[in-house]
């Protein structure tokens, strides 16, 4: 077995640690797969994804001067389509968004983009709603501070 950058191969967990796991092959040489190459989503533990004397398919993704060989389980198998926004959760005709702070916490009501919107329009409607925002946010601070003045 002729171990080259690239080549997919085979192997066993033969150690975890912290910051990765070992994977030996059956032609003796091991490499480490470090923990930011194990799987797509953030990895926290290695255990949660690994096992002692599990068979993984690692890819090879570089061997340094020293010989030591740095491999990845995620390159190895295809990345996950991330779902779409319909499958995640239903979306709502409304959003209730709060507006600038006040005495009493007034609630606006905002209609959720619609997925068919070009990028332009996403862009329109998102500075309309901002300005909308922050011209009640002036008006909010421009009555609170002329009321100050008044009072002193």
């Amino acid at each position: 077995m002729d171990l080259e950058v690239g080549a997919i191969l085979e192997g066993k967990v033969t150690g975890i640690t912290k910051f990765g796991a070992f994977v030996s092959f059956p032609s003796g040489k091991s490499g480490l797969v470090h923990i930011s190459e194990i799987a797509y989503p953030y990895v926290q533990n290695v255990s949660d994804h690994l096992v002692d004397g599990q068979a993984v398919k690692v890819k090879v993704i570089g061997i340094d001067e020293n010989g030591r060989i740095n491999l990845s389980i995620k390159k190895a198998v295809e990345q996950p389509r991330p779902a779409s926004r319909a499958s995640q959760a239903p979306i709502r005709n409304q959003q209730a968004v709060r507006t600038a702070p006040s005495r009493a916490p007034a609630v606006q009501t905002v209609a959720a983009p619609s997925p068919e919107l070009s990028f332009e329009d996403k862009l329109r409607r998102f500075m309309q709603d901002s300005d909308s925002k922050i011209s009640g946010i002036k008006q909010y601070s421009d009555r609170r501070s002329g009321s100050r003045r008044r009072g002193r």
